[in-house]
């Protein structure tokens, strides 16, 4: 219960974040719009919140957690915190390096971020100055990723999961109090992701602080354990990091098709929620929890747990999945449709949210199964299934936009590359007897499946009466959303106590321990 309640804190966080994202973009959505512009500020932001994704959301940790766990159960406090700092030391030299080097870079590493920004001059100028304003995020946020893996390491997870939250509100305050609009307004957002790295560092190391672990830099040296971090680091950013990987990929080819770049990401924006909160939770709380496990030999232990989490993230995950496939225009719609976003960017929005739908579960459960492999320190293996999906997504997505697909063929290719990654971590993991699915997961998994389909027919039905249902809430879309998602979240239960995939037992249960 103890891996259950630590996700929900970090789940509670993480949606407070997404909540807030939502929110951020509605009015990216309003203020700005889809258009070239937009396409250049979301390359802009996300080439640095690729690395902050990467780190932060467990790749970093990957390696990092059980080093530090390993020494601090073993040799103690100051050891672990002597080792975090000659981590900390080396991490922020090679990412100072990095992030200048890129900025110096930028002009000719747009060409493969942006190649479709190539033909317009003044938007891939506008691209290289933003990405150059936003690269020291990278910075930030790499030391921010370490420290929050010595607050997880002590069982302190929610400073570090209400860290994004602070994102979110700089720049939602940027918008809410500027009068700016389209390029003018980006220009400043920019700097704002800038700054809210600097918040969010001192967010995070006030809270070791407080916990007593106070990490001062020095000159960085290679010891044996920080080279043994970077053998496995290196490999576990690439494993843990694969969605991310794909969606950079897709992105960089979407460029090359006038709005498709924003299309994409309003998309992706929506299935970040479920992945964020079930996913990316379950994922940060289990694996300190197998590497503790392990390293005491209980291999049953760590089992149960990875067929909890699991069991856990598909009850919550497959329903959101289902969601998004019944009703996906009445989602976008609701949420973004205003100002400069209007009815045909819903449709294409939608469009490509179906085939993400597809692939949320897989997204979710390569959280779910690559601290498998991390807790055992193994990282080279879920970076050699991550290498066959980022290949497989590259291959399908050249292939399928330059069909009439498009831009949805390259969110088709992302879905299919994550099923590709789930399968091979699954395969293997069930082959090494690390994790075999237990009679109780065998047992719900259809269930729960059921349940979700059921929930999704009821919802298919509101998106065809949505025009009746949101004059019933007053003509707001947004209230009529919120409203069909809750009557939803209520069939589900239903429908999932009715099959057996919830026992009213468990949640009795579940409310005496809470």
């Amino acid at each position: 219960m103890r891996l259950l309640r630590s996700s929900a804190v970090v789940g509670l966080f993480t949606m407070v974040s997404r909540i807030l994202g939502f929110v951020r973009e509605i009015m990216f959505a309003a203020f700005i719009g889809p258009g070239s512009v937009l396409d250049a500020f979301l390359q802009a932001f996300q080439f640095p919140n690729l690395f902050r994704r990467i780190f932060a959301e467990g790749a970093f940790n990957s390696a990092f957690v059980p080093l530090y766990t390993e020494r601090l159960e073993g040799d103690g406090q100051d050891e672990a915190r002597e080792f975090a700092r000659q981590v900390a030391s080396v991490l922020f030299t090679a990412m100072l390096v990095l992030v200048v080097a890129a900025q110096l870079a930028m002009p000719w590493l747009m060409v493969f971020l942006g190649p479709g920004f190539v033909g317009q001059p003044e938007i891939f100028e506008t691209a290289v100055l933003f990405t150059q304003i936003t690269m020291p995020y990278l910075l930030m946020m790499s030391l921010s990723a370490m420290f929050s893996g010595v607050l997880n390491a002590h069982g302190k997870f929610a400073v570090a999961a209400a860290a994004p939250v602070l994102l979110n509100l700089t720049l939602i305050g940027i918008m809410f109090f500027s009068e700016l609009r389209g390029r003018e307004l980006s220009y400043y957002l920019t700097w704002g992701i800038t700054l809210s790295g600097v918040i969010q560092l001192a967010w995070i190391y006030a809270a070791m602080q407080r916990l007593g672990i106070g990490l001062a830099l020095r000159l960085p040296r290679l010891t044996p354990g920080v080279r043994k971090l970077i053998v496995l680091g290196i490999p576990g950013a690439v494993a843990a990091g694969v969605t991310q990987i794909n969606i950079l990929v897709t992105s960089a080819i979407a460029t090359n098709q006038a709005s498709a770049r924003s299309w994409l990401y309003f998309a992706d924006r929506l299935y970040q929620l479920p992945l964020g909160v079930v996913g990316i939770a379950m994922g940060v709380v289990l694996l300190p929890t197998l590497s503790a496990r392990l390293r005491n030999g209980d291999d049953e232990g760590a089992s149960n747990a990875m067929n909890r989490a699991v069991e856990i993230s598909m009850a919550l995950t497959l329903p959101a999945a289902a969601a998004l496939l019944a009703m996906p225009e009445f989602l976008v719609g609701a949420l973004f449709e205003r100002a400069r976003f209007d009815s045909n960017d819903t449709i294409m929005v939608a469009r490509a949210l179906v085939p993400f739908a597809l692939g949320l579960p897989a997204f979710v459960l390569v959280k779910v199964l690559a601290p498998g492999f991390f807790a055992r320190q193994d990282t080279m293996t879920p970076m050699k299934f991550a290498t066959v999906s980022v290949v497989v997504n590259l291959a399908l997505g050249l292939a399928l936009f330059s069909t009439p697909l498009r831009y949805v063929g390259l969110a088709i290719a992302t879905a299919i590359a994550g099923w590709v990654n789930t399968l091979l971590l699954a395969w293997t993991l069930h082959r090494r007897d690390v994790f075999k699915p237990d009679a109780r997961l065998m047992s719900r998994f259809p269930r729960i499946l059921a349940a979700a389909i059921i929930m999704g027919l009821a919802l298919r039905a509101a998106q065809y009466y949505s025009l009746e249902l949101t004059q019933l809430f007053f003509g707001v879309p947004l209230l009529a959303v919120i409203a069909v998602s809750a009557a939803g979240a209520v069939v589900y239960g239903i429908a999932a106590i009715v099959t057996g995939a919830l026992r009213i037992s468990d949640v009795t249960s579940s409310l005496k321990r809470s």
